[in-house]
């Protein structure tokens, strides 16, 4: 058990997994959600912008992260499998909401050639010269999936192949999405 003189930055995450899972000892579950906890409140946040909506669902995504703790199996590290928990669980959150009050996203289709090269900088002049609370308006009106690639890329400074990894997709795929997504933000303004 974590006594209370025994520091929680003392144990790296893969430890923490180990002694959450296999010693089944469920007190240092404690540690990893004081670690993340705020992370993922700000990734359910920026999803929904509720602070309410927002507690709800770091709360469930936090028991849906331990329950399937056992399913980490290392291949990234532990934030970025937090992060594709956190990431998953509020589109589909966020898409049966939508569906629920009538409102639909719009649907991209996740099968792009590999061939495709998107050219990635195209609208970054533009969409930087966007004061910060016109770019939020902005994003407000995007489909849910743009918006989160774009937060990924710009706000959490995500790679491509993070992103993919995340979202399941190709890389070419990201780069696609994010392309569409910063030409919808500067077409709007």
């Amino acid at each position: 058990m974590l006594n209370e003189t025994e520091s929680k930055e003392k144990y790296t995450d893969e430890e923490l997994v180990k002694m959450i899972v296999f010693d089944k000892n469920t007190h240092y579950f404690s540690v990893l959600y004081d670690r993340y906890a705020k992370y993922v409140y700000n990734k359910c946040f920026t999803f929904v912008n509720s602070e309410d909506e927002a507690q709800d669902l770091t709360h469930d995504i936090f028991i849906k992260i331990y329950i399937n703790l056992k399913s980490f199996k290392g291949d990234s590290k532990l934030s970025t499998w937090i992060y594709s928990v956190a990431y998953h669980f509020c589109i589909s959150y966020v898409k049966n909401k939508s569906k629920k009050s009538g409102k639909s996203d719009e649907i991209i289709d996740n099968l792009i050639d590999d061939g495709v090269d998107v050219p990635l900088e195209e609208y970054d002049a533009d969409l930087f010269e966007i004061n910060y609370a016109k770019l939020q308006e902005l994003l407000k009106l995007l489909p849910v999936d743009d918006r989160a690639i774009l937060l990924m890329k710009y706000q959490d400074d995500l790679s491509i192949k993070e992103i993919a990894d995340i979202m399941n997709l190709k890389q070419s795929a990201v780069k696609m999405r994010l392309h569409r997504a910063k030409k919808k933000i500067v077409e709007s303004r």
